[in-house]
């Protein structure tokens, strides 16, 4: 590709977006990252599921020589990018065989059927793989349409979730551009931000900001990413080094990582395992370590015991030890995880109580309230409580969830929770 000629047009598909529901981040990311190799991005569109996308792919292959699309790759019957691109190129869609033995391996015979769709590319293009998600990308080269004076339009499709996404273009997608351009990539690092919100982590960056390095981020349901490009190794490790301190020990990791792999990982490798009990977050600790394939052999369960009654039934917890001290304190969290431990006979046991809201609170123990229990074998319980900003009940029993589960995981390394806490400054 020439470079003095590289022009781009990128496509963001998705209903979601159009419709205000999400907003677009991949068309920015995109465009920024292909400016740097000197690619000239002539035009960022959106367009819904709704088959508009074929008349404006037409329009843009006229004008540009690079088309990248995001999005419309999935197994239903409104995920078109595949065919539009295959009757624009003007071949059929082939099922993609390597493609098909990996899908295959990952979700066994429910490929037959609806998910079998995401294997099909258009003929004589080639599989871009997704390491994060089911439908694979595709790019390949294509006669323009007329008026083209003989000149050819490359494409890359991707995916639309943004770990999908991400995943591919700065994997796989970005490094085939740039070396088409003879460019070398900048430096990238990714870190992980647990419990932090994007707009105040956003401004720790630009306290910390290094020279010719950019950052974005990107907000998760329980975590957000930040990237780090360009400059020098030292500056973005320096700058990196610098976020993690000011937001708090141990809540910034580096690499693509979920509060889950922190703790899960350290139970497989010692071969122990846990329990839970839980009051406001409802089994959400629960769910979140059984989000992980393999979960049983570390994961003995999670005991909701979310009314009074249930604590005293279910973990044999007094009633006047409730009435004494209230279910979200120090004294009943701290009876919950030991009967946790009792009744597993789990290596670690993690308990919480809280005022997720809108109701309950008090001035003493305001709505964000979450008192945390960690008890295990051979090492002393500890319990702490956490205020947390209150932008919504689930927003707290969320942040809750997540709390647990990376104190959990630092309880059983042995570090001191209450040093780690008292860090911690925008939770």
């Amino acid at each position: 590709m020439d470079q003095a000629h590289a022009t781009v047009a990128l496509c963001i598909i998705g209903t979601e977006i159009t419709r205000g529901i999400i907003a677009d981040k991949h068309g920015t990311i995109m465009a920024r990252e292909l400016t740097n190799l000197g690619y000239q991005v002539r035009k960022i569109v959106i367009v819904p599921d709704d088959g508009s996308l074929s008349p404006l792919l037409h329009q843009c292959a006229q004008e540009v020589d690079l088309i990248i699309l995001t999005g419309g790759l999935g197994p239903t019957s409104d995920d078109m990018t595949r065919q539009v691109v295959a009757d624009l190129a003007g071949v059929p869609l082939v099922l993609d065989i390597e493609a098909y033995k990996v899908l295959h391996e990952r979700i066994g015979d429910r490929i037959e059927g609806a998910n079998k769709r995401q294997v099909y590319v258009p003929e004589g293009f080639r599989v871009v793989p997704n390491p994060k998600g089911t439908a694979p990308g595709f790019t390949g080269t294509f006669p323009a349409p007329e008026p083209s004076d003989g000149r050819t339009v490359t494409c890359y499709a991707m995916p639309g979730p943004p770990v999908e996404m991400h995943e591919m273009f700065f994997g796989r997608v970005l490094p085939e551009l740039a070396e088409a351009v003879g460019k070398t990539l900048v430096g990238r690092d990714e870190y992980t931000c647990f419990l932090t919100p994007e707009s105040k982590l956003e401004d720790i960056c630009y306290e910390h900001a290094q020279k010719q390095i950019l950052w974005g981020t990107r907000a998760q349901e329980y975590r957000i990413s930040l990237y780090l490009s360009g400059g020098s190794d030292l500056s973005r490790q320096k700058m990196g080094s610098a976020v993690q301190e000011h937001v708090g020990k141990g809540l910034v990791h580096r690499g693509d990582i979920s509060v889950v792999d922190l703790l899960s990982d350290f139970l497989q490798e010692h071969a122990m395992t846990l329990a839970c009990a839980e009051s406001c977050t409802g089994g959400l600790v629960g769910k979140l370590m059984t989000d992980r394939p393999g979960s049983s052999a570390w994961f003995w369960g999670s005991i909701v015991s979310y009314a009074n009654s249930a604590k005293e039934r279910l973990l044999g917890i007094p009633a006047n030890e409730i009435e004494a001290y209230g279910a979200v304190s120090e004294e009943v969290v701290t009876s919950m995880a030991r009967a946790t431990m009792d009744i597993s006979g789990a290596d670690l046991a993690i308990a919480v109580s809280g005022i997720a809201g809108p109701d309950g609170g008090t001035p003493e123990k305001p709505v964000g309230t979450v008192w945390f229990g960690f008890s295990g074998k051979d090492r002393p319980p500890v319990s702490l409580a956490l205020r947390f900003s209150s932008y919504g009940r689930s927003s707290v029993r969320r942040r809750a969830a997540v709390a647990a589960v990376l104190l959990g995981y630092f309880y059983i390394n042995g570090d001191d929770l209450l040093d780690i806490i008292a860090t911690w400054q925008y939770i």
